[in-house]
């Protein structure tokens, strides 16, 4: 922690605040985006780009996004004479892999070609539940910053080729990359979870709305702020954060009964639940994530993969 030409790139606000009282030495660009979620375009340094995302973020979200300052805090990368390595933190879910994948292929458009090292958190050893950077003790960190992988040309390409992927029009073209082995250690789980996303053939739903079904089903839930905390923790390798739950909770709310103490699966939970009806029209989800529309797709469970949509027309 002793380089003062070490350029941090964290996954946000709370993991540069972290670094800065453990005073970590160099300078930190905070990426806060959600590419997870949304439109975006293959060249990430782009007034298209930001242009792209801020109308998606105020749409969905209604999140006004600051132009002038995300192009301030890029513009560190106009300067990188200044360093001699970069470190990306970023953490084992698909919300931060989405990120991380974003990041380092808006360094190789700026064709930057410093050492480029992870700091990925997940697994700890003794503890059963995948951890957050900002989660970690600070020894742990430490441990994790001495661990830190150096990227590969191998890696890079194989972030490049994801992120084409992820901007094109057949995400199905993903699949092969689930079993590809790289210093992305993550990476297969976060690609399986993507997939998933896309409305279920059986049922019309993704597997992040059935996940919250299911803890109506299996839990007593008091209201949706309480359901929003047991989504947060029981969501597997998505990462998503209150924002995204919220949205995700209110959308469904045609499939639970609310009273003042409880929340209840109604009748279409139940077998949306259990594969019985498709709800695919009823929902009309109009996200995007990358280059394709979610509704144009079913994630088809004994496929596997992506198939066209049979409820849907444009």
């Amino acid at each position: 922690m002793d380089q003062n030409t070490t350029l941090h790139i964290t996954n946000g606000s709370v993991l540069t605040k972290y670094l800065v009282a453990l005073e970590f030495k160099g300078e930190i660009l905070t990426w806060e985006e959600m590419l997870c979620e949304g439109p975006t375009i293959e060249h990430i340094n782009s007034d298209k780009f930001l242009d792209i995302r801020m109308n998606f973020l105020k749409e969905f979200y209604d999140v006004e996004v600051d132009f002038d300052k995300v192009r301030k805090d890029i513009s560190v990368l106009d300067n990188i004479e200044n360093y001699t390595e970069i470190i990306l933190w970023f953490e084992y879910d698909l919300f931060c892999h989405i990120n991380l994948i974003g990041v380092i292929n808006l360094l190789l458009q700026k064709k930057i070609n410093l050492p480029l090292f992870l700091v990925c958190s997940g697994r700890i050893h003794g503890v059963n539940e995948l951890k957050g950077l900002a989660e970690l003790s600070s020894s742990q960190l430490t441990d994790h910053y001495d661990a830190r992988v150096r990227l590969t040309a191998d890696d890079k390409d194989l972030a490049r080729t994801i992120w084409q992927l992820y901007n094109g029009k057949d995400h199905n073209l993903i699949k092969p990359y689930i079993v590809k082995h790289s210093s992305f250690e993550y990476l297969s789980n976060c690609l399986k979870a993507h997939l998933q996303r896309f409305p279920h053939s059986e049922n019309g739903l993704s597997e992040l709305e059935l996940n919250i079904l299911r803890i109506i089903d299996r839990r007593d839930i008091h209201s949706r702020n309480h359901l929003m905390g047991y989504a947060l923790n029981f969501q597997g390798f998505y990462g998503y954060g209150d924002m995204q739950f919220e949205r995700l909770i209110n959308r469904l709310s045609m499939f639970y009964k609310e009273e003042e103490h409880s929340l209840t699966l109604n009748d279409d939970g139940k077998k949306a639940l259990n594969a019985e009806a498709n709800y695919e029209n009823d929902i009309r989800d109009t996200l995007v994530y990358g280059g394709v529309k979610k509704k144009d797709f079913n994630f088809n469970v004994k496929l596997n993969k992506l198939v066209n949509s049979v409820n849907y027309g444009d």
